[in-house]
């Protein structure tokens, strides 16, 4: 019994030592060396220069590489969640980063958002970075707000939204490298551009697709933006499906998912202000509405209302779901079904090769995908994602009439009327309205496909 407590414990524990090059790691510790395994562009750094060198953003940059390397390095287990990681990092003032308030706002933040129990410890650099080239960077002279900017339609359609009411006031900041059609961004000269680093394995290959280390990585590159802009406010662009949902309707033995939710932005909130000395906060302007319902306003209201065509939502990688050479979404993983049912609620519509799954009516999973894509490429993981993305919008929709569920709706409610500083009556009236739309939506969706359509079965063997 002992052997096997011990090697479980083994399993589940992770301890990372970040160096400098030409310096070992801990003996026993995965070594993740600086410029090969966190690697830092160095024009896309200049565009977080928007002044006076600070090397507490790179530090704060470099502990958010770190963590994703450390997720992604240790594989979850099958029959539970959480794991243990240990991270030592350099940085240019430890002192400052070992500071309690600091220490225990970034812990209590990576620990809520991943369901993990992370031990960080600082160490002094060897050598103090080069300082990035200083640039005259094109901000505007009065900023309020950033915005986190992909090529998602959320993030689309709230910029413009809310780019006619604030105009230069808000700026975006870019959240990858290129486009959704593989095209690489121009960085000169325009501020916070792309993601300043890229994350590379180890000996140890990246074995967990879990990630939640990305909501800890967008939000600190979101809250450093907005410190170095001067402004004190980062628009959070999910809807309310995306940012409430995953942390309503969980899948299995799975923690709840709060990448974009506000108990977890309020964390960041008191850990940029603790190792920054400066108050951001984060606001999320759609967090009633449904995607459908923002993408409506842009349509009808925004001159380039008709851009969010161009939008991708898909996260699959392209060689996943390329049909005929050409990359498209796969149509059916989650954010694809919400992306689809969103565009059909809204009651627009797109061309069917913008995805692999051209036919959500067909009867069968496998003859609703495009004539043209490979039989040997229909595996088993995309139905399970498939599978698993109707049954989330399914279980969402029906939360507000479930009294199994009524419980963990009060329990939310409680804790979204003191993160928002809004009565309980009043979120939980905003919440109903929330969910009763979802509802509404889907059921429409669904039924356009047809009662013989293999996602309106998987929908109704769900509620049976």
């Amino acid at each position: 019994m002992r052997r096997t407590k011990a090697a479980l414990s083994s399993r589940l524990s992770i301890g990372i030592h970040v160096v400098e090059p030409e310096t070992h790691a801990r003996r026993g510790w995965v070594r993740c060396e600086i410029g090969q395994n966190v690697e830092f562009s160095t024009a896309r750094l200049e565009s977080y220069c928007t002044a006076k060198w600070d090397p507490i953003v790179y530090d704060a940059l470099l502990v958010a590489a770190a963590a994703e390397f450390g997720d992604r390095t240790q594989r979850r287990p099958s029959l539970s969640w959480q794991r243990d990681i240990q991270l030592i990092i350099p940085v240019h003032e430890p002192d400052r980063w070992r500071d309690r308030r600091v220490s225990d706002s970034l812990h209590d933040a990576l620990n809520f958002l991943t369901g993990d129990r992370w031990q960080i410890a600082f160490c002094g650099r060897s050598q103090p970075l080069t300082p990035p080239r200083q640039g005259q960077l094109n901000l505007p002279a009065e900023l309020s707000a950033v915005i986190p900017f992909s090529d998602g339609l959320d993030s689309r359609c709230v910029a413009g939204i809310l780019a006619r009411e604030m105009g230069d006031r808000l700026i975006r900041v870019r959240l990858g490298s290129k486009t959704c059609d593989g095209k690489a961004l121009c960085y000169q000269r325009q501020p916070f551009t792309s993601v300043p680093y890229r994350v590379r394995p180890g000996k140890r290959r990246f074995v967990e697709s879990s990630a939640r280390t990305r909501g800890f990585k967008f939000a600190l590159l979101s809250g450093l933006a907005a410190y170095l802009a001067k402004a004190g406010q980062v628009i959070m662009p999910e809807s309310g499906q995306e940012a409430l949902g995953p942390a309503l309707v969980t899948v299995g033995q799975g923690y709840e998912d709060y990448r974009s939710h506000p108990l977890f932005t309020d964390r960041m909130e008191r850990f940029l202000e603790e190792l920054l000395h400066y108050k951001v906060r984060f606001k999320f302007p759609q967090l009633w509405r449904t995607k459908a319902e923002t993408l409506k306003k842009f349509v009808d209201e925004c001159e380039d209302g008709s851009s969010w065509s161009g939008t991708w939502s898909c996260w699959q990688q392209t060689r996943q779901v390329s049909v005929d050479g050409k990359k498209r979404q796969c149509g059916i993983c989650a954010a694809c079904l919400l992306r689809r049912l969103s565009v059909h609620a809204a009651g627009l519509i797109e061309s069917k090769q913008n995805y692999v799954w051209e036919n959500l009516s067909a009867r069968t999973f496998e003859a609703g995908a495009a004539a043209s894509f490979a039989e040997k490429k229909i595996t088993s993981a995309l139905r399970e994602y498939a599978i698993a993305g109707t049954l989330h919008l399914d279980q969402l929709a029906g939360l507000r009439t479930s009294e199994a569920n009524s419980r963990m709706l009060d329990l939310s409610t409680f804790q979204l009327s003191r993160s928002l500083g809004l009565m309980e009556a009043d979120v939980r009236s905003r919440l109903d309205r929330l969910l009763l739309q979802h509802e509404r939506e889907w059921k429409g969706f669904v039924d356009s496909l047809g009662r013989t359509s293999f996602l309106a079965n998987w929908a109704s063997q769900a509620q049976s």
